[in-house]
């Protein structure tokens, strides 16, 4: 036993050290009068839809019970929806939470995880919490996926690679014939994650949804989430459909009762009122268009590659005094330092905001002084 003065603090896992932190957006505050518009989150911009929120209402007379642990109803309204088979569907707290069930599920002590980066800022997190590491291959010139990098940076330590498309932060998405090619040279023991958090802003009819791609590649699995075009991110809702040994593989590793029951009907009755949703997220999309064109007369390279709700500026030496212009001005954006700012697609008038302050900092603008 250690005397007062000699002690130590408990060991911890040596994998937690230099772990990232994770930078969630930041909220707005306004100043001085000026209205203040939230752009870094990738948030909705919409509020709930009054039927869902009724929904919830309902429900929250009931919040004293523990949620169903299986998600029953909703399981089985994903499973309609996308036409799968229920055994398929593996729920938890949000994407995120669904990706930590899957790095917990395939990766460990001297494994590898391969993805590319830039991409999620989640990814290296979960990935080195499992002790495993991470191979992270470079995004190409043109801001998207080296689908054949990153499968000549498969070996057989590998037991996961992630492709996030659209990509976050770049927005880029992976198109149908580069996909094909690059799982036929992953090996069939290797489980391709295919992240598509942001599936329903997608209009390139290049992009394939993942789901059809899964039926057929048992080491396929997809993730999507009712944070983004559901408008649900306070609730924190994700799923994952897999195959059925990976699916019930992902149900072992999640949190028990992870998945409050609020959040289970908000889904469901957001499923239910997909039609609605779904005219949202075409405003969206309408209101990106807008916002890449304005960028693309500005000389912005790329900037009209995303098919997600939000544009990716390569700004280099120049974010942070860009994330420092929007700030006054009453947006906030979501700096990357040194690399580039990610910038939500918002109510109109505070992508208005966004394109004024932008400006400056086009390619050719002289610096402010």
């Amino acid at each position: 036993m250690t005397s007062g003065t000699e002690r130590s603090t408990p060991r911890l896992r040596a994998a937690l050290d230099g772990i990232p932190s994770y930078r969630p957006g930041r909220a707005a505050t306004g100043r001085d009068g000026v209205p203040a518009y939230k752009l870094s989150s990738n948030e909705n911009p919409y509020p709930p839809l009054p039927s869902v929120l009724e929904t919830v209402r309902e429900s929250a007379m009931s919040f004293n019970r523990y949620p169903d642990m299986f998600a029953t109803s909703l399981t089985a309204a994903i499973a309609a929806r996308f036409g799968v088979p229920p055994t398929h569907i593996a729920i938890g707290t949000g994407s995120v939470g669904v990706l930590q069930q899957v790095v917990q599920a395939t990766a460990a002590e001297g494994d590898e995880v391969v993805y590319a980066w830039r991409s999620f800022e989640a990814y290296p997190i979960v990935v080195q919490v499992s002790g495993a590491r991470s191979v992270t291959v470079p995004l190409r010139a043109d801001e998207h996926h080296d689908l054949d990098a990153m499968a000549a940076a498969v070996t057989d330590r590998t037991r996961l690679v992630l492709v996030c498309s659209p990509n976050n932060p770049t927005g880029t998405a992976v198109r149908r014939a580069e996909l094909e090619r690059f799982l036929d040279r992953v090996p069939a023991d290797v489980l391709v994650v295919i992240d598509e958090a942001y599936r329903e802003f997608v209009r390139d009819p290049e992009v394939p949804d993942a789901i059809e791609i899964y039926r057929d590649r048992p080491n396929v699995a997809v993730l999507r989430t009712f944070s983004k075009a559901y408008g649900l991110a306070g609730l924190r809702v994700g799923f994952a459909i897999a195959h059925e040994p990976v699916a019930d593989a992902l149900r072992k590793t999640a949190v028990p009762f992870g998945v409050s029951g609020l959040a289970q009907v908000a889904a469901t009755a957001s499923l239910d009122a997909e039609d609605e949703l779904l005219a949202r997220v075409g405003a969206l999309v309408v209101e990106r268009s807008r916002v890449q064109n304005a960028l693309r007369e500005q000389g912005w390279a790329h900037a009209g590659d995303s098919e997600a709700n939000f544009v990716w500026l390569r700004l280099g030496g120049r974010t942070e005094e860009f994330t420092g212009a929007c700030e006054s001005a009453g947006v906030v954006v979501r700096p990357f330092a040194g690399e580039g700012a990610r910038i939500t697609i918002g109510e109109p008038e505070a992508n208005d905001v966004f394109l004024r302050v932008v400006k400056g900092f086009a390619p050719g603008a002289a610096p402010s002084t």
